[in-house]
């Protein structure tokens, strides 16, 4: 009952695109509606390419219904449509549906293969090298299955660039007390929203092939990339170009998601992950292993047809569909910009380019008097500065310390996901709060 400074709560704190207002793409929707309720399919609302994508989802359904079980691996023409995305993707590369499983979200998918990937107790414990800062899906993972997380830092100072001197030092470090065997990559980055270039990821594939690691290539973002110059490479892709010796020796992970992209459909939980190179009888326990959740959710499945399948050149649908998904990446790209801009206008706050993603990690300064207030709260300093900030503007982010970062550094993670007018008054509050937090500590 106690009245705030503030009339509403903003959640910049995650990356929820339709809680922030950001509108569904329509297609994507009608072709779930109709495969949910398939009365529709008469009805002359529809367009006839989404109702064309939706029976042929129905026909893979047992009883043409979503309310069945599917096979676990996911269904069998989603899972060819997905196949021939990648294909389209990475310029011809070869996908083969039988290596594509359909999973709740890319989540679900990352902790099954990291469920087969960790073994061993004490010093051959499985470790498992991860960016920091990270998304904390990860750490969380590796705590559940009680493998060994092992931190490999991003170049802060390089716009979070990826430097595989760094990766070695960490592997060498870690080897004296675990056997580190899977490395993760986040590309676009989360939190960090760098996008890395094609000579970053040949050099991580090469020093995974030379150390015979598992690859995990976390890639939900990859329709958002922002910045000139920058461009998004599949792990697989580059991996094929590097030629035989490491297309068919290094073991590779990657993974997409409706949540993020111009989709931003988190509630569906629909992804999928393509798994190459696996021995069939790891491939076999993957499988069984999927078996037991019996199969991801099949709305999530027809989510995630679309978003690989979506409407073409000629199909009455494209127009709609072009525009909005434009409508969605350019917006973001203006709002990467003006965040990055806004913040490294505030003294104290040093912001990278947003090159992708839907993420800003600024560094921030905090003064030595309130690190010595958080102390005394029993706080990490950067959480002390945000609970202060949501005390005080409404405005709830997440701390760096949350994701990791070098010690002595302070972050904190905001979403660029609302929408701009709204976004330019979030940043003018935090502006203001930060030069009142300043002087305040001062």
């Amino acid at each position: 009952g106690i009245k705030k400074p503030f009339t509403e709560v903003i959640k910049a704190n995650i990356g929820d695109a339709h809680a922030m207002g950001q509108r569904p793409i329509t297609f994507l929707r009608q072709v779930v509606a109709l495969c949910t309720y398939p009365n529709l399919l008469d009805s002359p609302s529809f367009p006839e390419d989404a109702k064309k994508r939706a029976r042929r989802i129905l026909q893979g359904c047992g009883g043409n219904s979503l309310g069945s079980y599917t096979a676990s691996q996911g269904i069998n023409c989603i899972r060819e449509d997905v196949a021939s995305y990648i294909e389209r993707r990475d310029g011809g590369v070869p996908a083969d549906p039988d290596n594509i499983y359909l999973t709740t979200g890319a989540s679900d998918g990352i902790s099954a293969i990291l469920k087969i990937l960790i073994s061993g107790g004490g010093k051959s414990r499985t470790g498992v090298m991860i960016p920091i800062p990270q998304y904390p899906l990860y750490s969380a993972a590796i705590s559940e299955l009680d493998a060994i997380q092992v931190n490999y830092y991003l170049d802060e100072e390089n716009c979070w660039t990826l430097n595989v001197n760094e990766l070695r030092r960490a592997l060498n470090e870690a080897k004296a007390y675990c056997n580190p065997k899977v490395l993760c990559i986040i590309n676009p980055g989360n939190p960090t929203g760098q996008v890395q270039s094609r000579k970053c990821i040949e050099d991580v594939i090469h020093f995974a092939w030379e150390e015979k690691l598992f690859l995990l290539a976390d890639e939900v973002y990859q329709d958002n990339v922002y910045s000139e110059g920058c461009q998004f490479h599949s792990f697989k892709k580059i991996l094929y170009e590097m030629g035989p010796e490491y297309y068919n020796n290094v073991e590779l992970a990657s993974f997409h998601s409706t949540s993020k992209g111009y989709m931003g459909e988190c509630g569906y939980r629909g992804g999928y992950m393509e798994v190459i190179n696996l021995h069939p009888e790891i491939k076999g326990q993957l499988i069984k292993l999927l078996s037991v959740r019996l199969c991801p959710p099949v709305s999530g499945q027809a989510a995630m047809d679309i978003v690989v399948n979506p409407p073409v050149p000629g199909e009455e649908s494209y127009a709609q569909f072009i525009k909005e998904k434009e409508s969605v990446l350019n917006n973001l790209a203006k709002k990467a910009k003006l965040t990055e801009d806004m913040f490294n206008k505030i003294p104290g706050i040093r912001c990278n380019p947003l090159q992708g993603a839907m993420y800003a990690f600024p560094q921030i300064f905090i003064p030595s008097k309130a690190i010595e207030e958080a102390k005394a709260h029993k706080m990490a300093p950067d959480m002390f500065y945000c609970m202060k900030l949501l005390e005080e503007t409404g405005i709830c982010v997440v701390p760096g310390s949350g994701f990791g970062q070098r010690e002595g550094t302070y972050h904190f993670r905001i979403t660029i996901l609302p929408p701009v007018e709204k976004l330019k008054i979030l940043l003018e509050k935090m502006k203001d709060f930060h030069i009142k937090f300043l002087e305040k500590y001062a």
